[in-house]
C-alpha cells in the first residue's frame, strides 16, 4: 500500500481475515460482517496468508474492488484479480499473474550508501537450512580480515541459537560491532539498509537478502547446509546467476562483492502495474 501511496492518494484500512466457514457462507450467500457495512467502497483488497483468501472474496462479492493477493494462494488463480507471486514459487504464465523477485517488502532504494559501512545478519535453523556455527565463525572472520577500513555491525535474528554469540570471537581492532536482536526496535533495521553498502546475509534468511538487495547494497550470501534440494536454495541460486548476489565461496575467489546491476525494487514495479493497468 505504501507503494501505490507513490503514485496515487491511498486510504488504507487494515481488517483481521474472519473465519473462513463465516467468510466462505457469505461468500456463497452475497452476505459480509456487519462490521463490514459501514466502511468506505474499496478500490483494492490486498491480502497475504492463506486464512486471508476467502476473506478477501466474500469482500469483493459484496463490496466490489479488486482482489490482490500477495503469495501463491491455496485456492484457484482464477479467483482473484492479481496473483503477486514469488518467482521461487514457480508461478504459472497467466493474465492475472505477476512473478515478483521474492517477496515484496517495504524497504526503499538508500540515495546515500556508505562505503565504509557494513551489515552481517545473522538468522539460524529452518525447515530448509541447518547451522553450522563453526562454518559462519570462519565465514565471517574470513570477510573481517579482507575488509580493512569497513566498520561492520552483526545481529542476530529470533532464530539464531544462543549460543552463536557466546562463541563468536572478539575483534581486537573495532572493526566489529554485534547488537543482539533483542536490543534492536522495529525502524533500526532499515535504517541500517539506508547506511550499509555491503551486506551479509545467512542463507536461511531469504526475506533479508531482498530487503538488502531493495535498499541497493551489494549483498553476500552466508553459506549454511541445506536439509535438501528446496525453492529457497533455487532462488538463492537464481540471484547468484544473475549477478544479484555473491555466495561466500565464490567471493573467496573472487572478491570484492560484486555491485547489483540495476534497480531491486519489486514493490514500485508491482504498484505501477496496478496504477497502469487499473487506474491510469
Amino acid at each position: 500500500m505504501e507503494a501505490l501511496n507513490r503514485w496515487r492518494p491511498v486510504e488504507s484500512i487494515t481488517l483481521s481475515p474472519q473465519p473462513t466457514a463465516r467468510m466462505l457462507a457469505a461468500l456463497l450467500l452475497g452476505q459480509a460482517p456487519t462490521a463490514w457495512r459501514d466502511l468506505p467502497t474499496p478500490d483494492v483488497l490486498v491480502g497475504a496468508g492463506h486464512q486471508t483468501h476467502f476473506s478477501l472474496l466474500a469482500a469483493r462479492r459484496r463490496r466490489d474492488g479488486k482482489a490482490v493477493v500477495l503469495m501463491r494462494p491455496s485456492l484457484p488463480l482464477g479467483c482473484f484479480d492479481l496473483c503477486l507471486i514469488p518467482e521461487h514459487d514457480s508461478p504459472p504464465t497467466r493474465a492475472n499473474v505477476l512473478t515478483t523477485r521474492g517477496a515484496l517488502n517495504r524497504i526503499r532504494p538508500a540515495s546515500d550508501l556508505q562505503l565504509d559501512r557494513g551489515l552481517f545478519l545473522i538468522g539460524g535453523p529452518s525447515a530448509h537450512f541447518g547451522w553450522d556455527e563453526t562454518s559462519l565463525y570462519r565465514q565471517i572472520a574470513a570477510i573481517l580480515a579482507t575488509t580493512a577500513g569497513i566498520r561492520w555491525i552483526l545481529t542476530t535474528s529470533r532464530r539464531t541459537p544462543t549460543p552463536f554469540l557466546n562463541g563468536l570471537a572478539s575483534d581486537s581492532n573495532g572493526a566489529l560491532t554485534v547488537i543482539p536482536a533483542t536490543e534492536t526496535g522495529p525502524d533500526w533495521l532499515p535504517a541500517q539498509f539506508a547506511q550499509a553498502a555491503q551486506v551479509w546475509v545467512t542463507a536461511d534468511s531469504v526475506s533479508m537478502v531482498y530487503e538488502a538487495l531493495t535498499a541497493g547494497a551489494r549483498v553476500g550470501v552466508l553459506e549454511l547446509p541445506p536439509k535438501q534440494p528446496n525453492r529457497i536454495g533455487r532462488g538463492l541460486d537464481g540471484l547468484a546467476a544473475q549477478g544479484w548476489v555473491t555466495f561466500f565461496s565464490h567471493w573467496r575467489q573472487t572478491a570484492p562483492l560484486s555491485r547489483p546491476s540495476g534497480t531491486f525494487d519489486e514493490a514500485e514495479r508491482c504498484a505501477r502495474w496496478i496504477i497502469e493497468r487499473w487506474f491510469a
